[in-house]
């Protein structure tokens, strides 16, 4: 014998990676996208193109923030002009942000009980922490996959302290009211003497929809909340906007609920840096998303996909929905194929629609990539895609 062993030892594979895995390396991969999400960057990629970007926005001469001045302070004042309210409040989340803000009204107006759609997102998102955290008590004005209406709010059968309107409603499709249906609902909420928040989350894209500045929308509410990083493309961070002394009272809850964070100059940056960049860029985005709308319906009739369903039928925002009859797993398999084999991402992860069985649904971005796609382009990828679907 030689010594070689008859069946050597070789070195453990690699596991396999998961289909979220395999999804995220095919997207940062894929030549052709609608929008770049921020989790498709390396690390070293997001730290470069916010160094790069960061003397552009703020003197980097200057001192760094301690506990919410220097740049923090600066992105306050700023939100706060362009949201025309007196004052306002950097958070490091949106649902901490909201959660004070409500519980600040309700102790304001002696009503801790917050009308809201059941499909908000702290009734969907946040593990109930309005009522196990702050101690409030939750109502809703409607059960339909739509924004509250003055209706509903005049046909509710108990007092409540807080309306709060998500806008755009994320989980019934991103969707809007008309603008006289925002004022005829917040005209309901004030007429019961009820004061009015809006989750203004991607509040930023809604003013194509509505035809008004972003002052003039956040006008209506006595506080609104914005988010950085799910429009702007920022790292992390909210901003409570309001009356002077509401937000002097939401700083003492923020240090309550521990967002009182030494250092936050990476977020605040990089949020000043969305409003300077992808702000104005938004309508464009939104406009060129009901172009994309409108060909990935042609493009599943031309394919014969029968109850597809693109929501809303034109666009709210630069976000919609799509709808398939088709297993989830399935679909994203066959995005993940088109993107690996054909560097095309025209969907990312599918998921089931509720309780419905072969039913399936997606979240769609238009954002700067986007702006390459033509009808045809879209039209093309579609039966592309629909090729690869398995039976």
């Amino acid at each position: 014998m030689d010594g070689t062993a008859e069946n050597p030892v070789t070195p453990a594979q690699a596991p396999e990676k998961t289909q979220a895995e395999r999804l995220i390396t095919a997207l940062r991969g894929a030549k052709r996208t609608l929008a770049r999400r921020p989790n498709e960057a390396t690390l070293g990629e997001r730290w470069e193109a916010l160094s790069a970007a960061a003397a552009s926005v703020t003197d980097l001469s200057g001192d760094v923030d301690i506990y919410g001045d220097g740049v923090v302070a600066d992105l306050e004042t700023r939100v706060a002009v362009l949201l025309g309210k007196e004052a306002a409040a950097f958070f490091p989340t949106g649902t901490m942000a909201q959660q004070v803000a409500l519980r600040c009204w309700a102790g304001r107006t002696g009503n801790p009980t917050v009308a809201l759609h059941p499909l908000a997102h702290p009734e969907v998102h946040e593990r109930e922490a309005l009522t196990t955290v702050a101690g409030l008590r939750t109502v809703h004005p409607t059960h339909a996959a739509r924004q509250i209406t003055a209706d509903d709010v005049h046909g509710m059968d108990e007092p409540f302290g807080t309306l709060m309107l998500e806008l755009p409603l994320r989980d019934a499709g991103f969707v809007l009211p008309d603008w006289e249906e925002l004022e005829e609902v917040c005209e309901a909420a004030r007429a019961r003497d009820a004061v009015i928040h809006f989750d203004g989350a991607r509040l930023w894209e809604a003013t194509t929809h509505f035809g008004r500045p972003l002052d003039e929308i956040a006008e209506l509410a006595d506080s609104v909340y914005v988010s950085f990083y799910k429009s702007l493309g920022g790292l992390s961070g909210a901003v409570l906007a309001g009356p002077e002394s509401f937000i002097g009272e939401a700083r003492a809850w923020r240090h309550r609920y521990g967002g009182q964070v030494f250092q936050q100059f990476p977020q605040a940056i990089a949020a000043l840096v969305g409003l300077e960049r992808e702000l104005p860029r938004l309508p464009e985005y939104v406009a060129h998303a009901r172009v994309v709308a409108e060909a990935l319906r042609e493009g599943f009739a031309e394919a014969g996909v029968v109850g597809a369903r693109v929501f809303p039928e034109v666009p709210h925002t630069h976000q919609f929905r799509v709808w398939l009859p088709y297993e989830a797993d399935a679909l994203t398999e066959a995005g993940l194929a088109q993107a690996e084999e054909a560097g095309t991402a025209l969907f990312g992860r599918w998921w089931a629609q509720g309780a419905v069985p072969g039913l399936a649904t997606t979240e769609v971005t238009v954002a700067e990539g986007g702006l390459e796609w033509g009808p045809d382009d879209v039209r093309a990828a579609v039966a592309d895609f629909v090729r690869r679907i398995s039976s």
